[in-house]
């Protein structure tokens, strides 16, 4: 149970149960702190994984779990528009 206050009010929210706190695992090849790659990487593998196998692949679900936990949501949206308009600076 997670309580919020504010401004002379008091709110309850419970979970769900099923909600387990996930974060990407490690990733030999980024062993650094600052973790740019690992995300771009991830983003640009999930994104060659829809093209060939189709978003529901499990292995384009494990890069997109990476990605949406790594990357900020600014950067996704940026990216995703890019190549929406074709000027993604990696091929795909």
């Amino acid at each position: 149970m997670v309580k919020y206050s504010g401004f002379g009010s008091e709110t309850t929210i419970d979970p769900p149960s099923d909600l387990k706190p996930q974060t990407a695992p490690y990733d030999p090849r980024f062993p650094n702190q600052n973790q740019t790659r690992y995300c771009y990487v991830s983003f640009v593998d999930f994104q060659r994984c829809k093209k060939q196998h189709g978003e529901e692949h499990d292995a384009c679900q494990y890069f997109k779990k990476v990605y949406t936990a790594i990357c900020p949501i600014v950067w996704v949206e940026r990216w995703t528009e890019q190549i929406a308009e074709g000027t993604f600076p990696k091929t795909i």
